[in-house]
């Protein structure tokens, strides 16, 4: 029988983090759930909404044309899918969970309690969380050390980053599992030296959107014309060049150093008109 070249092979080194098990099938879950099905893993989707079937096929058939354009296959993409409502019987025999549930501490905490009771001691434990931390979640469980942030720049089919934020209980081989998990998927994950409340890049997301929010509420541009200013210009360069790397750049011959100074006495002067 002829292999279909159309049709998700599991790699090498995937091999070892098959079944997953993705909780909560809202936006972050689906789009890990195709990605992970187009990477050739086995995966089981849970979730309580009485429509879940349904919702999942939906969200994949429309996530499945920006795979084929990742080049990734997406024939019988969902032959190893298995839809559980029933937590136990999804995480059964699961080496990876994938957690996306609701942004709510004693949600999670209530969830991972349930979760450790139903997996090996090996199942690497992450979660979507973009700005709960590991250690909160895990506050209740017996073992933490396996129990660590995978949080994605949502789409997860579509960026790259991937934040790996351990908890105050996280075993290191735990941590370096899961670069092993998301690395072999073909993703950037970096791994955050400290906890800290809505991790790195929702961070720097935030900090920017206030700065958009004020400079429209004082009528220097309208919100077209701001988004226009940051797609037509820092979004290109930081996405090429990186901001240290680009201050640094502009800074001459003498560098970030040179560039910093001449950034403090523009930041002076700004400050001096505005009083």
């Amino acid at each position: 029988m002829n292999e279909n070249r159309n049709s998700p092979r599991l790699s090498e080194d995937l091999q070892k983090f098959s079944p997953v098990t993705v909780i909560g099938a809202g936006v972050i879950g689906i789009s890990w759930t195709a990605y992970f099905l187009a990477k050739g893993l086995e995966v089981r989707v849970n979730d309580v909404r009485p429509d879940l079937e349904e919702v999942v096929h939906a969200g994949i058939k429309k996530i499945i044309p920006s795979l084929q354009k990742l080049g990734l296959p997406t024939e019988d993409l969902t032959d190893r899918l298995t839809i559980e409502g029933n937590l136990e019987r999804a995480l059964d025999g699961s080496s990876v969970v994938q957690e996306n549930g609701p942004e709510r501490l004693g949600f999670k905490q209530e969830l991972y309690e349930n979760i450790e009771r139903f997996v090996s001691k090996d199942t690497l434990l992450l979660s979507s969380s973009s700005g709960l931390k590991a250690s909160e979640i895990a506050a209740k469980m017996k073992y933490p050390e396996r129990m660590l942030i995978g949080h994605p720049f949502n789409p997860p089919h579509l960026v790259p980053l991937v934040e790996i934020v351990p908890g105050n209980e996280t075993a290191s081989s735990s941590v370096e599992k899961a670069v092993q998990f998301y690395e072999s998927l073909g993703k950037n994950a970096l791994v955050l030296k400290k906890e800290i409340d809505g991790f790195v890049a929702n961070r720097l997301q935030s900090a920017l959107f206030r700065e958009a929010v004020h400079l429209v509420l004082e009528g220097v541009v309208s919100m077209e014309e701001l988004d226009e200013i940051v797609t037509s210009s820092i979004g290109l360069r930081w996405a090429a060049g990186e901001p240290f790397l680009t201050f640094h750049l502009g800074g001459g011959d003498g560098g970030f150093p040179a560039f910093q100074r001449t950034f403090r006495s523009w930041n002076e002067c700004s400050l001096e008109s505005s009083r």
